[in-house]
């Protein structure tokens, strides 16, 4: 049961993120979806024993996939979903905690939640550019699969 209202909460808030960055309406489920994914994997992943930051890898490479075809079907740009899909994924009470607790004299815990964000977000944006690189080797494999099949009915 926990699962589920997790991922009904993040498709909320990525819609509503979406809504607020004035995304077409057309895409405004689609931004849920992809908020929902990346929520998905992050949360098995952690259920499962895996490090947050792995998870947090994993979570915003599976976004960045998702968002590529997302933007390949409706012919957007690809930001639209991957900056409302990231917004689950980024560890916004970490970083408040790390500066509540700068605020607080424990600079010891502060410094280990903020180390702690800065790790995650880390992986969040190495998930988005290894995403990048995948789908753009798939994508020119498609096409050097292509122009070598049109060479041969040219023959």
């Amino acid at each position: 049961m926990d699962i589920i209202i997790q991922l009904i909460v993040s498709f909320f808030a990525t819609a509503g993120i979406a809504i607020i960055f004035n995304v077409p309406r057309k895409t405004l489920f689609h931004c849920g979806f992809v908020g929902v994914v990346g929520w998905l994997i992050y949360f098995v992943l952690t259920e499962h024993e895996m490090d947050v930051v792995n998870a947090s890898f994993f979570g915003s490479f599976v976004v960045a996939i998702v968002a590529h075809l997302y933007a390949r079907r409706f012919k957007m740009p690809m930001i639209i979903f991957i900056v409302a899909g990231i917004i689950p994924l980024v560890p916004g009470g970490m970083a408040y905690n790390a500066m509540r607790n700068v605020v607080e004299d424990d600079y010891l815990q502060g410094l280990q939640y903020g180390l702690k964000a800065f790790l995650i977000t880390g992986a969040i944006v190495m998930g988005l550019v290894f995403a990048e690189v995948f789908m753009q080797l798939i994508f020119r494999a498609m096409y050097l699969s292509k122009t070598n099949i049109k060479k041969v009915y040219k023959k």
